[in-house]
């Protein structure tokens, strides 16, 4: 048997990726966030990050990142060779022979750089979801739609007389993204690479990494487990200027999920931030790292070893684009 080549280097330091959220800032257009976005990609390729994934969202005013392989797209033409793909696709919008078609040719016009996460969420809230024309047992076909997308990948079709052109023989390495224990499952069954989203949903994170980790099957793709995890990060010059931002961010993230639309000044937020579904909201930026160089140098060598991961996956998570591409630039310089 031919020994499984893995996609990803060997570990001796966490590798260090960039999930970008395309953010639409307040006052501002998707066309500004998408201009953000190069400058994001160019800063962290010259940095030497290892990639940057986005991510699919629907029907979020402050995300811009919905058709998510277009941005791939426009992101590879204006960059040389760092890895771009999606953290992630939501499998379950979308039909496996599209996005074999889609990111088929995201590979076939930049070759060794794509990637392809994939996830069974809508992305979405439940109205948006009927208009995606999602069916109700949509994401209890994803792990069938998973092989049906990886056979259209190889070239060895699991439909008898369709092929992905482009697509087939890409083998657009696949990696499975979650939140719970199901995708750890999935992921070491399958022998790919497993992403968890704890940036935002951190409860199930150690122990779904270790389930994966314990189950692991190698593939032709991954002959190790490999685990993304994802972090927050906000990276200023002092402790106490980070944590502000930190705090300014969260109340942000309080007021977009609970506010209704409705403008609230400081006073207002904080008190939505200590209600209990502020707390709740707030509890989501559980891993964050936040502070001076040396802090959150500290921070994330901690918060790799806690996940167990080989790969962290950070979040610029500051509300200006300026200090967003900061973070990054301190990130670099304290970490390999």
């Amino acid at each position: 048997m031919t020994a499984p080549l893995s996609a990803e280097p060997a570990r001796s330091a966490p590798v260090l990726s960039v999930l970008d959220l395309a953010v639409v800032g307040s006052g501002s257009t998707p066309g500004e966030a998408f201009d953000a976005s190069v400058t994001m990609a160019q800063l962290a390729e010259r940095l030497g990050y290892h990639r940057i994934w986005y991510a699919e969202h629907h029907n979020m005013a402050a995300i811009a990142s919905s058709a998510t392989s277009v941005l791939i797209a426009h992101i590879a033409a204006n960059t040389e060779h760092i890895r771009l793909g999606s953290g992630g696709i939501m499998l379950p919008n979308h039909s496996p022979l599209v996005i074999a078609e889609q990111f088929g040719t995201l590979a076939t016009l930049h070759p060794g750089r794509i990637d392809l996460g994939l996830g069974r969420a809508p992305g979405t809230d439940q109205v948006t979801v009927r208009a995606l024309r999602r069916g109700p047992d949509a994401a209890e076909r994803f792990p069938n739609d998973v092989l049906e997308l990886q056979a259209y990948l190889s070239g060895d079709s699991r439909v008898p007389g369709v092929q992905a052109v482009p697509g087939a023989g890409t083998d657009v390495p696949i990696y499975i993204l979650g939140s719970s224990l199901f995708g750890a499952q999935l992921a070491a069954r399958l022998g790919l690479p497993y992403g968890f989203a704890s940036h935002f949903a951190p409860d199930a994170l150690v122990d779904a990494v270790a389930l994966y980790r314990q189950r692991f099957e190698p593939s032709a793709q991954q002959a190790e487990p490999w685990v993304v995890a994802g972090i927050n990060v906000i990276a200023a010059e002092s402790d106490e200027e980070a944590e502000a931002e930190r705090q300014r961010v969260v109340r942000a993230r309080v007021g977009r999920f609970l506010a209704g639309g409705r403008k609230l000044d400081d006073r207002e937020l904080d008190r939505l931030v200590n209600s209990g579904g502020g707390r709740q909201v707030a509890a989501m930026m559980t891993h964050t790292a936040a502070g001076s160089a040396d802090r959150v140098r500290e921070q994330l060598t901690e918060f790799a070893e806690f996940a167990d991961a080989d790969e962290l996956m950070l979040v610029p998570s500051a509300r200006s684009v300026n200090d967003r591409l900061g973070t990054l630039e301190i990130v670099a310089e304290v970490l390999p």
